[in-house]
């Protein structure tokens, strides 16, 4: 599942005084006509991966959405991912490891960024109004040793995030194991709908279940574009 931290600042703005000197002679209406056409800036995002593949990795799927929906909404984003090797490395085809086979996770990031990466150790929070983290068993596995919503709760205490609904329903959310690990932390699980993402307004923290729920390709996508939108809501960009 995909699990968002938004880093928002207050911003200075300009006085009316300034404004209205700096418009000249103009008419209400020419100035208003005037500051709507002055671009917004765009959202800074940090997009952290944990490698490129679900079982030892980021879930490619849900990098690609997420980067599909802030390149929508306009978004200015950079990618980042640790250097350091992956814990393992699994055989997709099998979901087996593979025996003696060492990767890098900066490197195998790379495939998703498509050379446009960072490494993590470089992130400052200051450059950024919000870090977004895919869903996948590398964000467990080469991150902080937790899934994306269990991050959030490990880091933040009381946080409320959602990986779905807490019961299984014949198959259909079958990791609900994590919703108990969630609570044990002492966070707040939040029941959603796949294609929902929940808001944490307190920590500023969005969460969308995604491949937490056994379902349709486009629920998952549209489950991220919600997480995203409220996303750069948040930031106020």
């Amino acid at each position: 599942m995909a699990a968002v931290r938004a880093l928002v600042s207050s911003r200075l703005a300009a006085a009316s005084a300034f404004a209205s000197l700096s418009l000249g002679g103009r008419t209400p209406s020419q100035r208003a006509a005037l500051h709507l056409s002055v671009p917004r800036p765009a959202a800074r995002v940090a997009l952290v991966l944990s490698g490129c593949g679900v079982y030892d990795g980021t879930e490619i799927h849900e990098a690609s959405a997420i980067l599909v929906h802030l390149s929508r909404g306009g978004a200015e984003v950079q990618i980042f991912a640790p250097d350091v090797p992956q814990m393992h490395v699994i055989d997709h085809t099998k979901g087996q490891p593979s025996e003696g086979e060492s990767r890098n996770v900066l490197t195998e990031s790379a495939r998703i960024a498509r050379g446009k990466i960072t490494d993590l150790a470089n992130l400052s929070a200051a450059n950024h109004d919000a870090a977004i983290f895919p869903g996948g068993f590398g964000a467990a596995k080469n991150l902080l040793c937790c899934i994306a919503p269990v991050l959030a709760a490990k880091v933040l205490r009381g946080v409320e995030v959602t990986v779905g609904h807490e019961h299984e329903e014949g198959g259909k959310w079958p990791y609900t194991g994590t919703a108990e690990a969630i609570k044990a932390l002492g966070a707040k699980h939040c029941v959603k709908e796949v294609i929902e993402a929940h808001v944490d307004q307190k920590n500023k923290v969005v969460t969308t279940p995604a491949f937490m729920c056994e379902t349709a390709l486009h629920h998952i996508h549209d489950g991220i574009g919600a997480m995203v939108r409220k996303v750069l809501e948040l930031t106020g960009k």
